[in-house]
């Protein structure tokens, strides 16, 4: 059969996380509507969460994986939102442990290629079966280049990650630079441990050495320069897959928030929210709630209970119900985010950068408003905020890492103010970029370019 027409069969395994396990499979339904089938593994109870999005079932088969026992992993613990922080390397330990469950598919489904992230042990055992491994990041270009580029230069000058502020020599942009307290953020993810004693960086590092294809969610209309020094430092066929937009919205927001925002004036809320997992300290949630009155702007947080609190309700600064009332509503639960972006009243995002909610935010109309607090998010908060000017980033203390009320409502007023030269600009970035990425072109071409380059590779 010519290269052009091989009808691939594609397995997936990505991390037990839900902001990994969602991008793979937004993924697998762009292959599955190009012919391609996929044999999907996700852990036991998780896959019922998943199957809605599922749109090709006929292609797209859901493998259930059974998590096997760690000591200190709660029995009914399948992905890092059933677990807190301190716990997830034990996670990562479970899922070492199903390499065997893994081969035993392998052996019975036969797929061309397999499709991972962090589970560095799958370029050795494909290998040994005669498969092709592709390891498939999703986190963005920015970060993985800087990252690479700062490990190689440790190991090479003998450096602690804890020395260096400034970007790594031949990186893209020669300008980036970490705040102090992220410079200690960078050196001890670098030294991390994830699961059976190995270093998260490491488990990357093995998997795109011993893999026989890296592949990124990203398109070098953002990243274009660090997508370049990343084929460079991996010499190995390097595939982009684009965008990877989730499919349109077939439902309909909830009534209960439908008619609220329906009660202000477009373009005149604000929505924030810090994806499903992100838990704040207390003093930081308070400052952002009291932020976010100061704009006098009417606004919907959609936030996880802060640490050592059991709901958000038994968290809010004192008084604060009665002050905003009738214009602004603290949120614990599950809310559907796209939707809400897409009602005409929400006019700004406030958003920690997550790879899903930093493309989401693109996508929306409404101008960004960026607060990142993890590694992978920073990278992505300067990507928009600095790199591509679509937004602006909350002042954060360079020592303490610490953002206040005062920043958080400055940063808002800059870009609802579409007078201010800075706002102006943001806007109109945002407006070029969200046509560019919704442009069918982009992605198919894309998307078709990633199935040619999967079909040259398992030949």
């Amino acid at each position: 059969m010519a290269t052009s027409q091989l009808q691939l069969h594609v397995a997936m395994y990505p991390w037990f996380a839900m902001g990994h396990i969602s991008p793979f499979l937004h993924l697998a339904n762009k292959l599955a509507r190009r012919g391609h089938r996929i044999s999907f593994f996700l852990p036991k109870r998780t896959k019922a969460k998943f199957e809605h999005l599922n749109l090709h079932p006929h292609l797209i088969t859901l493998f259930p994986i059974t998590i096997p026992q760690v000591d200190g992993l709660p029995s009914d613990a399948e992905t890092t939102a059933d677990v807190p922080f301190s716990l997830i390397t034990h996670l990562m330990t479970a899922m070492d442990r199903t390499e065997h469950d893994i081969e035993l598919l392998l052996l019975h489904l036969k797929p061309n290629v397999v499709l991972f992230d962090v589970t560095c042990w799958i370029p050795r055992l494909t290998r040994r079966l005669g498969i092709k491994s592709v390891q498939y990041i999703i986190t963005s270009l920015t970060s993985a280049a800087y990252l690479e580029s700062m490990e190689r230069l440790c190991q090479e000058k003998n450096l602690d990650a804890d020395e260096l502020v400034h970007s790594p020599v031949g990186f893209p942009d020669s300008s980036f630079k970490l705040q102090a307290h992220e410079v200690r953020l960078l050196a001890s993810f670098m030294k991390l441990e994830l699961g059976s004693g190995v270093r998260l960086h490491d488990r990357i590092s093995t998997g795109n050495r011993f893999s026989d294809a890296v592949g990124f969610k990203g398109c070098r209309e953002l990243e274009g320069p660090y997508a370049d020094y990343l084929e460079t430092l991996f010499g190995k066929p390097f595939l982009l897959a684009g965008p990877v937009l989730p499919e349109p919205n077939t439902s309909t927001l909830d009534e209960k928030w439908a008619e609220w925002l329906a009660g202000f004036k477009p373009g005149s809320v604000i929505y924030c929210a810090f994806g499903s997992e992100w838990r704040m300290h207390r003093n930081q949630f308070k400052e952002l709630l009291l932020g976010l009155e100061l704009t006098g702007f009417p606004f919907l947080a959609a936030l996880k209970a802060p640490i050592g609190f059991e709901s958000v309700e038994a968290a809010l600064p004192e008084g604060f119900n009665e002050r905003v009332q009738g214009r602004g509503i603290v949120h614990g639960g599950w809310v559907q985010q796209t939707l809400i972006l897409e009602h005409p009243s929400i006019g700004c995002f406030i958003t920690h950068c997550g790879s899903g909610s930093s493309v989401e935010a693109l996508l929306s109309k409404c101008q960004i408003v960026v607060l990142p607090n993890i590694l992978d998010q920073i990278f992505n908060a300067r990507m928009i905020s600095s790199t591509l000017k679509a937004g602006v980033e909350v002042e954060k203390g360079e020592e303490d890492g610490l953002f206040t009320k005062e920043s958080v409502c400055k940063a808002v007023k800059t870009v609802m103010d579409d007078e201010s030269e800075v706002g102006r600009e943001v806007r109109a970035n945002h407006s070029k970029l969200r046509k560019l990425l919704l442009s069918k072109d982009l992605e198919n071409t894309y998307i078709d370019s990633f199935v040619q380059k999967l079909q040259e590779l398992v030949g």
